[in-house]
């Protein structure tokens, strides 16, 4: 079984992913692959090379889905298949990209948890009964990142490329899939994949928003046994 590495959101670890772990680690090799410590997605995807196995399949959300482009444009033929969750295949917008600065003045001056609290996690998920706990979880991994991961993070994703051209070469098996809520990277973004991708499939996962893996765990859990072939 070809091994699996997963890429978290910006400002995430592993957690977002523990009930992928959960459900599929007694089948196959899972790889948690931090994207904290440098400031291009570029460098990035090149650190994941080189500690990554040979060949795999890559999933990621958010910022690991951008991430994960970036890989899979480095070295192509090393990924098996690729999931692409919550996430955007464009350069950053101006305004977007203005828009970090103060963030990350707020931030240095020790408002990471404040930031967090009123700018960025909640317009990332759902209304349901998980909510709360899983803004709970996404406090706890980004104070547990801290401010200079933020600031990392936040320059990689200012001056990432547009990874369109790239995803029309893409030849394996894909899934796209989004939460139907998500407002930070919303359906015509996942559909633009779709589009680009021939044979990809597009999965949209009812009741969530932002942060489906943890929002309804068990359909992107069967999503991804599918896109596995498990």
């Amino acid at each position: 079984m070809i091994p699996l590495v997963l890429l978290p959101g910006m400002m995430c670890d592993g957690r977002l992913y523990g009930p992928q772990v959960a459900a599929l680690s007694g089948r196959m090799t899972i790889h948690l692959a931090p994207i904290t410590e440098h400031a291009t997605v570029e460098a990035l995807a090149a650190d994941i090379l080189e500690k990554a196995p040979p060949r795999f399949a890559l999933a990621g959300l958010s910022m690991g889905g951008i991430v994960a482009m970036e890989v899979l444009r480095q070295a192509p033929a090393r990924i098996d298949r690729l999931a692409l969750l919550d996430t955007n295949p464009r350069a950053e917008l101006e305004d977007v990209r203005r828009r970090r600065e103060p963030q990350i003045d707020k931030v240095r001056a020790g408002g990471l948890r404040e930031v967090m609290r009123d700018e960025l996690k909640p317009n990332y998920l759902a209304n349901g009964p998980l909510r709360e706990d899983v803004l709970d979880i996404c406090m706890d991994m980004a104070l547990d990142l801290g401010a200079d991961v933020f600031e990392r993070q936040s320059r990689a994703l200012q001056s990432r490329p547009d990874q369109q051209a790239a995803l029309r070469a893409v030849g394996i098996p894909t899934l796209i899939l989004m939460g139907r809520e998500d407002r930070l990277c919303p359906l015509e973004r996942h559909e633009r994949m779709h589009d680009l991708i021939e044979g990809s499939v597009l999965n949209i996962v009812e009741g969530a928003g932002h942060l489906p893996t943890l929002e309804q765990p068990e359909a992107v859990n069967e999503a991804f046994k599918t896109w596995l072939e498990l």
